[in-house]
């Protein structure tokens, strides 16, 4: 069963989020430390919370993994990625992990 792990980066009084460092130097370390783990990611900017509404998230990281055993072991792998996270926010991440169902 496939499932995925999204990281959600709210927006909030007192944030902020660098967008260049983010795709330059954060995904990248995503790709070294994790990538071979993942099936797919996706990442969305925030835009917009609806219409005529501020977006609520800076960016929606999505990555599907082929099972349970392959984001166990991108986990396992993280902890570079983790700790870079300071280095372009200071907001506090979000995570959800799901089941892929359609």
């Amino acid at each position: 069963m496939a499932l995925t792990l999204q990281v959600i980066y709210p927006i909030s009084d007192d944030t902020h989020f660098d967008y260049d460092y983010y795709l330059g130097t954060h995904m990248p370390l995503v790709g070294e430390h994790m990538g071979a783990h993942i099936d797919s990611t996706l990442v969305t900017k925030g835009l917009a919370g609806g219409p005529d509404a501020p977006p609520q998230t800076y960016a929606i990281a999505s990555m599907v993994f082929a099972d349970k055993s392959a984001l166990d072991a991108a986990m396992a792998a993280a902890g570079p990625v983790v700790a870079d996270i300071k280095n372009f926010t200071n907001t506090t991440p979000q995570m959800l992990v799901g089941e892929v169902i359609a």
